[in-house]
């Protein structure tokens, strides 16, 4: 292992969903870049639009942590590059902070990285101080490093819930509810950061609503061991790789796209919303993404559902995830009821639903190896299609997800974390 490196650091977590980690930690990452550091964030397990606008608030890419997708050595590796660089280290928790396995406290706990409790303080005044007595006392060994307020209604509130906590806890201040400064979102999620014409609007203005209350002092530094060596990577030197991107094809990781490169593949972006035709390329990269707030327009689009179907027609790699998958089965239907055919490689349909169909980790074993990742959908699938495998999850439940192989296209719900097997990863898109 390389030598430790040190960095100050903090996971901001909170007791459930929807208390407002991500507009926190976007209002934190934003504070301190305008006082001028340099701050590097992650996003505890899968995610794809948290990371989005957690970029926009740094200013630096935003990868996943996770002890089980990413891996313990994976995790460490992104850790350590990004303390040789950053003045801060801020890591965004999922879910609450002692949920699923493992969960954002078990990350804090390997890598001695200090809570930071988000609370959401609306209408609550000493019973603030109890919930945050319990998230710091519930596991003995948690590095606790104290509580955050957020959706404030005044200072004599902020007063209140400070003078609640209790045996030494720390108050880092209190986030106001006012307008203008929580994040919009939709049925997967919040908005997309590119959808926002205001975001950055908004997390001036959060930061500066932070300040007024937050101390904006470092918190005290964490030592960050070296990874191990890594493995030599499998090659795709000379392969070109054409990646969707667009407003309806925009969930994908980072790290998938940075270990392509490393393994020698070119990458050409493209959009099936507005293209007309391919870049020149040997495979082609479908992520998820929103098709189902642009199916009309994808289907609109018969040079491109042409093209795709021509490129697989060639023998040609396809790779399809989630809303890639989506868009290629015979027809989406929206939640109102509109229908919209598309490309038709996968017999099948898909309806989009009003709750979620599936929330799970998943571990796949393919024929060129087990990779893991996650899903999360709203729509389900009708085929006739015999999956040629499925997905497990760690912690059990539904979502063993179908992964479907038609000559060289293979299309699941799943979205795969490529780093975490790369020989698979390279197989399904080498020519």
């Amino acid at each position: 292992m390389s030598d430790p490196r040190q960095c100050p650091a903090v996971l901001i977590a909170a007791p459930a969903s929807g208390q407002g980690k991500t507009t926190v930690t976007a209002a934190l990452a934003r504070l301190h870049r305008n006082l001028g550091r340099k701050v590097r964030v992650f996003k505890c397990g899968p995610d794809f639009l948290d990371p989005m606008i957690l970029e926009r608030a740094s200013g630096a890419p935003v990868y996943q942590l996770d002890l089980w997708m990413i891996g313990a050595q994976e995790s460490r590796r992104l850790l350590w590059e990004a303390a040789a660089e950053a003045d801060l280290i801020l890591i965004e928790g999922v879910m609450g902070l002692f949920d699923g396995t493992p969960s954002s406290a078990d990350l804090a706990r390997h890598f001695g990285v200090p809570v930071l409790a988000v609370i959401d303080g609306t209408a609550m005044a000493q019973t603030f101080g109890a919930l945050a007595l319990g998230l710091a006392r519930y596991q003995a060994d948690l590095p606790f490093a104290g509580v955050l307020a957020n959706r404030v209604g005044s200072l004599r509130h902020a007063q209140l819930l400070e003078g609640s906590l209790t045996e030494g806890l720390r108050w880092y201040g209190g986030l106001s509810r006012e307008r203008g400064i929580e994040l919009p979102s939709r049925h997967l999620g919040l908005v997309q950061a590119s959808e926002l014409n205001d975001l950055d609007q908004r997390l001036d203005a959060a930061a500066e609503a932070l300040a007024g209350s937050c101390d904006a002092a470092l918190p005290p530094a964490v030592s960050f061991d070296g990874p191990a060596l890594p493995a030599p990577l499998p090659s795709l030197a000379g392969v070109r790789i054409g990646v969707a991107q667009d407003e309806a094809f925009a969930f994908i990781y980072g790290a998938n796209l940075d270990l392509l490169r490393a393994m020698g593949a070119h990458l050409e972006f493209f959009s099936p919303l507005h293209d007309s035709e391919l870049p020149q390329v040997d495979s082609l990269y479908l992520p998820g993404g929103y098709p189902e707030l642009h199916h009309h327009a994808l289907a609109a689009n018969t040079p491109m559902l042409d093209a795709i179907r021509a490129h697989h027609s060639a023998g040609k790699p396809l790779l399809a995830e989630c809303g890639g998958m989506l868009y290629l089965l015979e027809a989406l239907t929206d939640v109102a009821g509109e229908r919209a055919a598309l490309v038709g490689l996968l017999t099948g349909e898909a309806v989009m639903q009003k709750r979620l169909a599936a929330l799970a980790l998943q571990a796949v074993e393919l024929p060129e190896g087990t990779l893991r990742g996650h899903t999360y959908h709203h729509s389900l699938t009708t085929s006739e299609l015999e999956p040629i495998a499925r997905g497990l999850s760690p912690n059990g439940g539904r979502g063993n997800e179908a992964v479907y192989r038609l000559g060289r296209l293979t299309a699941s719900y799943v979205h795969f974390y490529f780093p975490s097997d790369p020989h698979a990863a390279a197989a399904l898109l080498r020519p």
